[in-house]
């Protein structure tokens, strides 16, 4: 029997692959998913992120007893952890659908790409804006452009291969 997130997956994939001809000479419909359910991530990351720093946080600090978050931090960590998982089930259900890795598995090696990722995202930043000068804004697009294809192909044949 499926479960609920194998099918709202079809209906995600269904909705995605309507608008994937124009796409086709120029890539895989594994990557084309792949990038719009990423993109899609984001942007709830985005989103969810301006709720929890606005309204659940209202700027403030998060205190915990033994240790006290600033607002941004705080909103950050609380978000990540929602859309950690948010794309982890869209890679699952959506873009590697025919991996024979088992799911816990799975997403312990998620998880691992995650954090390479994170810390090519830092060592990126610091060089490209501190040690080469660039500008912030496109040494980060850069390097979320590097870390893209780095985490597609770690995805595809580590988390989810096939074989």
């Amino acid at each position: 029997m499926r479960n609920i997130f194998e099918i709202i997956g079809e209906w995600i994939s269904v909705l995605i692959d309507f608008f994937y001809p124009p796409f086709s000479k120029y890539m895989t419909l594994q990557f084309f998913r792949y990038g719009v359910s990423g993109a899609s991530n984001l942007v709830f990351n985005w989103l969810l992120y301006f709720i929890v720093f606005n309204f659940v946080l209202h700027k403030q600090m998060l205190h915990l007893g033994f240790v006290t978050l600033s607002s941004h931090i705080a909103a950050f960590t609380i978000t990540f952890g929602v859309t950690f998982f948010s794309g982890f089930l869209l890679q699952k259900y959506v873009t590697f659908t025919e991996s024979v890795v088992r799911g816990r598995t799975q997403l312990i090696r998620y998880l691992i790409v995650v954090a390479v990722n994170l810390v090519i995202n830092y060592v990126g930043l610091k060089l490209l804006v501190d040690v080469l000068s660039f500008y912030p804004t496109l040494s980060n697009i850069a390097i979320s452009i590097f870390t893209t294809f780095i985490s597609y192909f770690s995805q595809k044949k580590f988390t989810f291969k096939n074989a």
